[in-house]
């Protein structure tokens, strides 16, 4: 049996664990909890491939059970607006996912108290994004660059280095700091707040809540290698915290630059608080995940699969000219390390036997059940929309042979493209076969009958021989399909 129709992890063990854990954090420090949130908050997909069971939005249905204690400030570095920086996995720039995460934390019931802006130096696009925000009713505080961050203590801790921020006005006992990606500020957002909170008289306290790495993991257990796979680009290398080690005696698993800010990190605690309350990376953390996988085997499997995938992705990147052939490299050595090839991927190499055998590009998909289908060019589709189209016919139980679309309806779809939007291919690509198939399902009860089977592609494994147009790779994303390509383009 594929291991990927195979649950392992238990999520409805997890939402309880996790809600508790957090408010026996803030019952230890009293009066309020800062919480920085790392990673994505309700659309984790790298944990729900990496650990079948996890639901996408586990970590805000769990924040949910904790609504009434808890509010949420999104975080945005200045400079990031200024660049234009875009979530690679969305394509949105940070300033308009704020906004997006705004909107979906609103309207589910959770309370968005206020955006900071980090690193701000009255950025004429960062103005104009307050002024955006303020015009919706939202708050907006500015915290500044600190010269000698972070390594200046006696500066950093005063009121010319955090006293400078601003002060961000809370009123519940949990505040979950969020951000549309890394380096935005979450943690000096944090501690900036334990300063001005302290100086209020208020025993705030800090904890950060991370999915990967999993501390009670071992260092190279394929799903922490996964981690490591999937944030390359930010140069994280899991390690074993020497600090646990010492003061428990007891192996667990964090990641260099938690290791690495810890010293400073325990001494602006002693400098705010008097004391530090953690001896650890590991203690800062509230993580419960690893205490929730009930089939190891399944999501050592599923993390293998994660690995190969993200190795194939940073192949086709630096194809593309935007990564260096280090990061390839690096994924290449995790493979290794995880002890997997691209021959584990089962779509690869029937893809590739698709391939050789028609002489134009193919596409194969895995279903959960293990079967492989395939697809190949031809004048008029793609080899990833015939594979589309195989798939829904197998999922429907018709029969190969069966047309769900006339060669008439895809005909002036082909000739608008080529003889008046001035596209050279004129096959239709997978978005454009969708919307012909959904056409034709008014008349024809076999294309209706494949149009009522596409949720069932979500987890499925697909395979391409070579770079698609990012309308394919777009459309597979929003299909829940998990898509490698070769790293060629089609000549």
């Amino acid at each position: 049996m594929n291991t990927e129709s195979r649950i392992g992890f238990d999520n409805e063990k997890y939402l309880k664990m996790q809600s508790e854990h957090i408010r026996q954090r803030i019952a230890q420090f009293g009066d309020k909890l800062y919480l920085e949130f790392g990673g994505k908050l309700f659309d984790d997909y790298h944990a729900s491939r990496v650990l079948p069971g996890f639901k996408p939005d586990s970590k805000l249905q769990m924040l949910l059970q904790l609504k009434d204690e808890a509010e949420i400030v999104i975080v945005i570095n200045a400079g990031d607006i200024e660049k234009n920086k875009i979530r690679g996995d969305l394509g949105i720039t940070y300033d308009v996912d704020v906004i997006r995460l705004f909107n979906v934390f609103t309207k589910i019931g959770l309370y968005v108290s206020s955006v900071v802006l980090t690193q701000y130096n009255e950025q004429p696009q960062a103005d104009a994004f307050q002024s955006r925000l303020e015009a919706l009713g939202i708050k907006v505080y500015h915290h500044y660059h600190i010269k000698g961050y972070p390594s200046n203590l006696p500066f950093i801790i005063s009121d010319e280095g955090y006293g400078k921020n601003d002060y961000i006005e809370t009123t519940r006992r949990l505040v979950v700091i969020t951000a549309p990606g890394p380096g935005s500020g979450k943690m000096a957002t944090c501690l900036s707040q334990l300063y001005h909170e302290h100086k209020r008289g208020v025993n705030a306290g800090y904890a950060k809540f991370e999915t990967f790495p999993i501390w009670n993991l071992p260092l190279r257990h394929p799903v922490n290698i996964a981690y490591e796979a999937a944030t390359s680009d930010l140069n994280d290398v899991n390690m074993i915290d020497p600090f646990h080690l010492e003061a428990y005696g007891k192996t667990t698993v964090n990641y260099n630059r938690d290791v690495e800010i810890f010293p400073v990190l325990n001494a602006m605690f002693e400098n705010i608080l008097g004391v530090s309350p953690y001896k650890s990376p590991t203690d800062m953390g509230v993580n419960m995940a690893g205490n929730c996988i009930i089939d190891d085997e399944v999501v050592c499997r599923a993390a293998k699969d994660e690995i190969i995938r993200r190795y194939y992705t940073a192949m086709c990147d630096h194809k593309k000219g935007l990564i260096s052939e280090d990061e390839v490299y690096k994924l290449e050595l995790l493979m290794k390390q995880a002890n997997v090839t691209t021959s584990d991927r089962k779509c690869v190499s029937a893809a590739l036997e698709r391939e050789a055998q028609t002489g134009g590009p193919a596409a194969a998909m895995e279903l959960p059940d293990g079967t492989i289908l395939t697809g190949k060019t031809s004048d008029l589709l793609g080899a990833v929309s015939a594979l589309l189209l195989n798939a829904l016919k197998y999922f429907a139980g018709l029969d190969d042979s069966v047309l769900l679309m006339s060669p008439h309806v895809i005909e002036p779809i082909t000739d608008l493209k080529v003889n008046h939007l001035g596209n050279n291919n004129p096959r239709i690509h997978t978005d454009e076969t969708l919307l012909a198939l959904s056409i034709c399902a008014n008349t024809d009860e076999n294309a209706k009958l494949a149009m009522q089977q596409i949720s069932k592609l979500r987890g499925c494994e697909v395979h391409s021989t070579v770079i698609l147009s990012p309308v394919d790779e777009r459309i597979f994303k929003r299909l829940g399909v998990n898509l490698t390509c070769e790293p060629k383009y089609q000549a």
